[in-house]
């Protein structure tokens, strides 16, 4: 297993993964595309018991398309975005990919909320399409 870790920008928040993630996809909602300020969020799944998270997170109190909550985690210094907790999935964190120190060996296997894709977006060669409807 290769040792993941990763935190926000100014550091006051960091994070260890203790296990591989069970996925890494990208997410093309728009409510990610807001939080990120970007086309799409890259998001590895893992089991709450394996992320030890350092430093205190605020909390945005967002909505998901199915109607229940997801907690949009950041750094209430630098803003950066770490964590969502989705009431749908009360077992997982979805961690922001883009706040690993080490990035560079994730292969999203899947792609969703496809019908918010940029047009100029390719699709990812072997990935899953999934094309949910987000506000």
């Amino acid at each position: 297993m290769k040792k993941m870790e990763g935190g926000c920008l100014c550091g006051q928040i960091r994070y260890k993964i203790s296990d591989e993630p069970l996925f890494t996809s990208i997410c093309h909602c728009k409510n990610c595309q807001k939080q990120c300020g970007t086309a799409f969020s890259i998001i590895l799944g893992v089991e709450r018991n394996k992320l030890n998270i350092m430093g205190k997170l605020k909390i945005f109190n967002d909505m998901g398309d199915s109607g229940n909550e997801v907690l949009r985690k950041f750094c209430g210094n630098c803003g950066s975005p770490i964590i969502s907790e989705v009431a749908l999935a009360p077992n997982l964190y979805f961690i922001k990919a883009g706040t690993l120190d080490n990035s560079k060996h994730l292969n999203p296997t899947k792609e969703i909320y496809t019908d918010s894709k940029l047009n100029c977006l390719n699709k990812i060669n072997g990935a899953d399409q999934y094309k949910l409807a987000s506000k």
